[in-house]
């Protein structure tokens, strides 16, 4: 009881103290106010801060389209015996240039690096494949049942030329699967790619080539420079440079101009070795299996030097000139492991674009669910009935019961409006008349039509009129 009187008085003679200080250019300063000289005052910039450029922020509106996506990715993720792994945001520089390649796009152009207080060289990562190969040596993987089959969602960072679709910070959703070579894995993982974007209603085609292995890539190398080589005048400033640093690049490239050039280029699946070439066959054999219909694209490559025998990518039906980004990508990277100071292991992943995906989406004017409904509406008029309706919101949930308000509202009006919006199938409306007599209307939005209940039973009367 001395508690509880201590509590009132404590409250009773709680009050605000107002002073002068420090507003408005004025200072207290030994119980005086002084005038600040105008020197003193600093004047901040009424500019409002912008967006970096390449960067966005995703609006509450714009967030069921990344649910449904990585609700539909992890299902399968989940489907296909995929376990989930968080990588950091920020590497050391070196691993990309040794995984990616020193003389890729990526590395020469695109990546965010900076050195550390401590002096350390680090990037954000602008790709997951090579953060996957690291933990998996760093963590001894190989000691687990293989292959090992992991998943990841999350931001990466590229400082490229922001577009449609593309923009320096952005999402990606990718599955890796390592310590096994068998071909079965690379149809599979097409398979579940395929199965995603046919499950949410996209319609895609799929593009498969094989890039062959260190040895038989060799050779086609000297002879895919060599033919080019015949075309240097006539190629774009960007394709020349690659012809000395990175010729399979060659074949990737969007100007119109070098596109009609590579059409009569040598194709890599004539230069592949025996096993290379028996490798893709039965690939290609599983997917026949499964009747999904794919394309042989001999042009096809990837952007990335890790990349060994198969590659694909999913364009957006009717794309079939790759003249829109790619919706997903990916391939065998069976040297990486290795490359980084691992056994010979091998290994195969892809990534899927999350903004691209969403961009195709919105084209296609896909159906997208939005956020779960709320049930239950609690309205309140007057501060007591406010305190009561906080509490009886917090019982509803606790029950399970799906519910929202919007407490700092004073008039019904507006409440009901609010309600209305979003969509409840009953609003609980409490006042100071019915705070006096333990009671609590009960409106049927639909109907129109209201009732008074007991406030005590209220929640196991919502239970019964939602299980109706």
């Amino acid at each position: 009881m001395a508690k509880e009187k201590k509590k009132k008085s404590f409250k009773k003679n709680l009050k605000i103290k107002k002073t002068k200080s420090a507003f408005f250019g004025v200072r207290k300063e030994a119980d005086k106010p002084v005038v600040l000289a105008e020197s003193e005052i600093v004047k901040t910039s009424k500019k409002t801060p912008q967006l970096v450029r390449g960067f966005k922020d995703v609006l509450p509106a714009e967030q069921k389209y990344f649910k449904f996506i990585t609700d539909a990715l992890e299902i399968l993720a989940v489907d296909y015996g995929f376990e989930k792994i968080d990588l950091p945001l920020l590497e050391e520089s070196n691993l990309f240039s040794r995984a990616v390649g020193k003389e890729t796009d990526i590395v020469t152009k695109e990546m965010f690096t900076f050195e550390t207080p401590g002096g350390e060289r680090v990037s954000l990562r602008p790709e997951a494949t090579a953060s996957v190969a690291r933990a998996y040596i760093n963590h001894g993987m190989l000691n687990l049942p293989q292959p090992v089959k992991l998943y990841y969602n999350g931001l990466m960072f590229r400082y490229e030329r922001p577009q449609s679709g593309r923009y320096r910070q952005f999402n990606q959703f990718g599955f890796e699967i390592l310590g096994d070579k068998h071909p079965v894995l690379d149809a599979q993982m097409i398979i579940l790619c395929h199965n995603f974007f046919k499950e949410i209603g996209l319609p895609v085609n799929v593009q498969v080539n094989s890039i062959g292995c260190n040895s038989c890539r060799k050779e086609y190398k000297v002879q895919l420079v060599n033919y080019y080589k015949t075309q240097k005048s006539n190629l774009c400033d960007d394709c020349k440079e690659r012809l000395n640093k990175n010729p399979l690049r060659l074949l990737d490239c969007k100007e119109e101009k070098c596109a009609i050039i590579k059409e009569e280029a040598p194709q890599i699946v004539d230069w592949l070795c025996d096993d290379c070439k028996n490798h893709f066959v039965k690939v290609l054999e599983f997917l026949d299996e499964v009747e999904l219909p794919y394309n042989l694209n001999s042009n096809l490559v990837r952007g990335l030097d890790y990349y060994t025998n198969t590659v694909f990518e999913i364009w957006p039906e009717g794309d079939e000139k790759r003249s829109q980004t790619a919706l997903c990508g990916g391939g065998r990277y069976d040297n990486l492991i290795e490359l980084l100071g691992g056994r010979n292991t091998p290994a195969l992943g892809v990534s899927i674009g999350i903004e691209r995906t969403i961009l195709k989406i919105k084209e296609l004017n896909l159906p997208v669910p939005e956020r779960a409904k709320r049930d239950i509406f609690v309205a309140q008029l007057g501060e007591a009935p406010r305190r009561k309706s906080l509490a009886l919101y917090e019982s509803l949930r606790k029950e399970g019961i799906k519910i929202c308000e919007s407490f700092s509202k004073d008039g019904l009006k507006s409440q009901l409006e609010i309600a209305g919006k979003l969509g409840v199938r009953f609003t609980l409306i409490l006042g100071q008349k019915e705070l006096s007599e333990g009671t609590i209307l009960l409106r049927d939005m639909e109907a129109g039509s209201q009732e008074t209940i007991n406030f005590n039973k209220v929640v196991k009367e919502i239970k019964r009129r939602l299980e109706q």
